[in-house]
């Protein structure tokens, strides 16, 4: 996208209008000031879908904790499902998950698990999707992976559907979700970026046990009581206990010493916001918060950004829910936005540094817009108009 105009750039969704997006009228009701509008109608998109039935929908590691959640937002956002077929490991094919007044058995995977699917949502981790992509691509289905197994691939579009939902037309079976801290970190930077272009990104991380899984999720409330109890708590999900404590994330130091999380956020936001060339550096760090992230963000642009225009921008964004009060020091916290949708900021603030950067403050659910719903979003760019 150009970054020349003035103004602000509104994303719709045409067609089907699913259920969490905002009608167009009610959108522009909102902005009082030039508008320069994207139309991202669904018949515009190459849908993978057909639009006259319901969907056969498959979810690869339906028992984890992003499994767990796309289940339920397949259901609040009344996705057209006509079949759900939930598949595993063999460690936990057998065992029931209700869904939408049902309980279906969870299913090991197989050669035949996705004969006559339409969508496959995986969140089983990198090698699973990379066992599987051939068999679910020859089925006939697209698969929305969660995992970084094809993220960096040029030829796999990583989506954000409110920063370059366009990015899915160009999709050959494999449409990518981005890592959590990289989509609540664009959901910030693309509203800012379309006023004025961003020359470097500086990020800190603050990351909840949910982006280790659910276990590592009940692993902290174990060693909390532990703690509480006066024993010595001991962590076998994580490399160290989080109860009381934080450490500098666990996923594994790379040749220029950032680790991998790190990295992941550096090239993904590169790609998702097609500028190659920004200078982003990250600091990640896992803490003794339950569920969902925070980031500290400090954003140089090419020249001074307007404090008003700013948070105008922002408050008015598809996604985030602006949260100030300067007077009574209260921004966003975990709290506000656990299992919740919106990505929360606030702070927004001159550096005192550097005339032309701005900080601010965000916090998002990494399990629903960090991980499930981005993806339940992506999947309903796709739906076919009727």
């Amino acid at each position: 996208m150009g970054r020349s105009f003035t103004g602000i750039v509104v994303w719709h969704f045409a067609g089907s209008n699913p259920k969490g997006f905002r009608p167009f009228k009610e959108i522009l009701q909102r902005f009082d000031q030039p508008i320069i509008c994207l139309y991202l109608a669904h018949r515009l998109i190459t849908s993978t879908f057909p639009s006259d039935r319901p969907l056969k929908v498959a979810v690869l590691g339906s028992t984890g904790a992003v499994g767990q959640e796309l289940l339920q937002l397949l259901e609040e956002r009344s996705f057209p499902v006509d079949e759900l077929r939930l598949l595993a490991s063999p460690r936990t094919a057998g065992q029931t998950q209700s869904w939408n007044g049902s309980e279906l058995i969870v299913q090991e995977v197989n050669q035949n698990s996705f004969q006559d699917i339409d969508l496959v949502l995986a969140s089983a981790g990198g090698s699973v999707s990379r066992r599987w992509r051939e068999v679910i691509n020859s089925s006939g289905a697209l698969l929305i992976d969660n995992s970084s197994a094809f993220r960096m691939d040029p030829d796999v579009p990583l989506v954000v559907p409110e920063v370059n939902g366009d990015a899915v037309t160009g999709h050959k079976g494999v449409i990518a979700n981005p890592n959590c801290t990289t989509i609540l970190l664009v959901m910030a930077l693309a509203p800012l970026a379309n006023r004025l272009p961003i020359r470097r990104v500086i990020v800190s991380t603050y990351q909840s046990a949910s982006g280790a899984g659910a276990r590592a999720m009940r692993e902290l409330e174990e060693l909390t009581m532990q703690v509480l109890q006066g024993k010595t708590p001991k962590s076998n999900v994580l490399p160290y206990s989080l109860a009381f404590n934080l450490f500098l994330h666990n996923s594994p130091i790379q040749e220029n010493n950032y680790c991998e999380e790190e990295m992941k956020m550096v090239k993904e936001t590169k790609k998702i916001m097609n500028l190659p060339d920004l200078g982003l550096t990250a600091t990640c760090v896992r803490v003794p918060v339950l569920r969902a992230h925070s980031e500290s963000v400090n954003i140089e642009f090419v020249e001074p950004f307007p404090l008003h225009e700013a948070r105008s921008i922002l408050s008015q964004s598809f996604g985030i829910h602006l949260i100030e009060d300067f007077e009574n020091n209260r921004f966003p916290m975990p709290n506000d936005v656990a299992g919740k949708d919106l990505v929360a900021v606030g702070r927004i603030r001159q550096d005192i540094s550097n005339p032309n950067a701005l900080e601010l403050w965000l916090c998002g659910d990494q399990i629903r817009k960090g991980a499930a719903l981005n993806a339940i979003q992506i999947a309903e760019l796709m739906i076919g108009s009727k």
